[in-house]
Formats: structure tokens, sequence, C-alpha cells
């Protein structure tokens, strides 16, 4: 443990000194903070994280904000229990997004089995930090369809401005249309309400994105309480895919950190750059909770593939928007 923690400080050190500038270190924060969702408003980043704590005290969560992605400010509570009236325990993986001024977070909670009140939600708010209100005052997707644990939701905006939403625990993940109002799912063309679209491997933490025209579906596989927890991806012509795994691109590094998963994808128009956002586990602790938001810049090979992700103590350098 002691050589662990030698190693990260020498680490560190060494860093600073090579790289000769002020970056964004990593953890990018303080605290234990998991599965954070990385967006861009305006000329702003902003992460959105999840409270690494036992169930019963995952009862709200915190964001942070960014002009470069070095300094982060911290936005305390933006919702807690007494903004969702079914909330009993384990609120976790938020997701972010704006619309037509208004700004909306969806959640995951009550870590929801059969028969029980819980799943997925929506609130909404005038501001990023909030403070967010639940918009419908009960779950948005509540029963367990595919096998598919409503939790850990990701909402994507297609090419010609549909919302879907990815989701999915238990090792399998579905797609859902969204309302215009956010305030329901709505049937496909087809005229069916859930589609299963679960790669090789999957386990949960689904993420899309898109570069050059192509889909890129990725998604956390692993134990999340161990060192094996990973990020691989899929690319495809289509948001229903086929997803072809195609690799793991984010992992454990014994000299860095274990358990590095649950990400998000942050992309600078302005500079090109991709980032990941994503929790890992620092090499001297076993606490099932010590969990830490980190950031690394995300590389591509010139076919299109994602490199495989060199996790880092320095983190990134300043990069506006």
């Amino acid at each position: 443990m002691k050589k662990n923690l030698l190693f990260t400080l020498v680490a560190v050190f060494a860093s600073v000194v090579a790289y000769g500038q002020k970056t964004a270190g990593n953890p990018i924060f303080e605290g234990d903070y998991a599965d954070p969702e990385g967006v861009v408003f305006g000329k702003t980043y902003w992460i959105y994280p999840t409270y690494s704590a036992a169930f019963d005290d995952q009862l709200y969560f915190d964001c942070f904000s960014s002009k470069d992605l070095v300094n982060w400010k911290k936005h305390e509570r933006i919702i807690d229990q007494s903004s969702i009236s079914w909330l009993r325990r384990a609120l976790w993986a938020p997701a972010a997004i704006e619309k037509d001024g208004k700004y909306y977070l969806f959640f995951s909670c009550n870590d929801v089995h059969p028969g029980e009140i819980g799943g997925i939600g929506v609130a909404v708010a005038d501001k990023p930090q909030g403070p967010f209100k639940d918009l419908i005052g009960k779950p948005l997707i509540n029963d367990i369809v595919n096998r598919a644990q409503p939790i850990d939701q990701f909402v994507f905006q297609d090419k010609d401005g549909t919302y879907y939403m990815y989701y999915g625990g238990w090792g399998r993940c579905n797609v859902v249309k969204m309302a215009d109002d956010f305030k329901s799912i709505v049937p496909f063309e087809d005229g069916t309400m859930y589609k299963e679209v679960t790669p090789k491997n999957y386990v949960e933490g689904p993420f899309m994105f898109i570069r050059d025209g192509k889909y890129y579906f990725m998604w956390s596989e692993g134990g999340w309480t161990g060192p094996h927890y990973k990020v691989a991806y899929a690319i495809s012509d289509s948001p229903f895919g086929p997803f072809e795994r195609k690799g793991v691109i984010l992992q454990q590094d014994e000299e860095v950190a274990r358990g590095a998963g649950h990400h998000s994808v942050i992309h600078n128009p302005k500079s090109d750059k991709y980032y990941i956002v994503y929790h890992r586990r620092p090499l001297e602790s076993n606490k099932r909770d010590n969990r830490v938001t980190c950031i690394d810049e995300m590389h591509f090979a010139p076919n299109g593939d994602i490199l495989p992700v060199k996790m880092t103590f320095e983190g990134v350098n300043k990069d506006k928007l």
C-alpha cells in the first residue's frame, strides 16, 4: 500500500514537471463520485456524477462546472429526496440534456426489482445547476423489459433531432424513443416500445456519440465493485445497431488505478478533442464506494477506431470552448 501511494506521488510530480503547465489532475475534484455524465452547455463543461456511498445514503446529486476542464466549481444538492416523492434509496447515474431553454436531468433510483416502484425518472430546471424538480412525479420507466433493469440511462439526440434513451443493467440494454416533452416514451415506427440492442459482454452504463457520421456505442463490462470494471465499444451505421463489439478501450492499470468504467465522452468542437470522463478506484483503497471522477483524452486511429486510453494522474490540459 505504501509503495503504491509513493508511486502515485512520484508520478504526479513527474507529470507536472514534464508538462510544464497546470493540468486538471486526476481525480479532477475531491470526494467519492462515480458514473460521471459529461456534457457541454454553451461555453461551459458540466459533469453530473453519482454521489458514491451506501445505497441508503445516495439521496442527492451534486454537479460540477468548468470553463476550461481544469478548474471545477461544485454545485451542491442540485436535487434530493425532497424533490422526488418516490425516491427511497440508490439515486444514481444522472444524465443531463438541454432542450428549448430547459435543462432535463434523468436519473435512476431505488435499485428496482420486479414488483417494486423505482427505475428511471426525469427532472427539470431552468439552469444547469438546478434546482431540479421531478417532472412527472413517477418513474418514466419502471418495468423490467427484456430482462434489463431500468438503470444507467443515457439520452441521445440523433441527426434528425429525434431523442432516444439507451438504458439497462443486469447485462441487458434497451433503447426507447422519447416524447418531445420528455414526459413519456413513444412507439417506434413499427409500433414497438422497446428495442433490445445488447452487445457482447455488455453489463451496464451505455453511452452513444456520433463521429464522422458513424454511431459509437459504448458500455461497461465486469462488476462495478471489483478491479476489472472496464469500457468497450462498437461502431455502427445506425442508432439501433447491430453493435459488434470491437474491443476494450479503458481498463485497470496496476500503476495508476483499478475499476475504471461507467464513463461518458465530451467533445470540444472548437479544438476537435474528445475526452473520456470516467470513475476509477485508487490503488491504495479497497473500499466499495471509494470511486473518483477522472478525465483523460481519447484518440482515434486513422480508420476511426478508438485507441486504448492511457489513464493518467495529470489529467488534461486547459481546453476552452
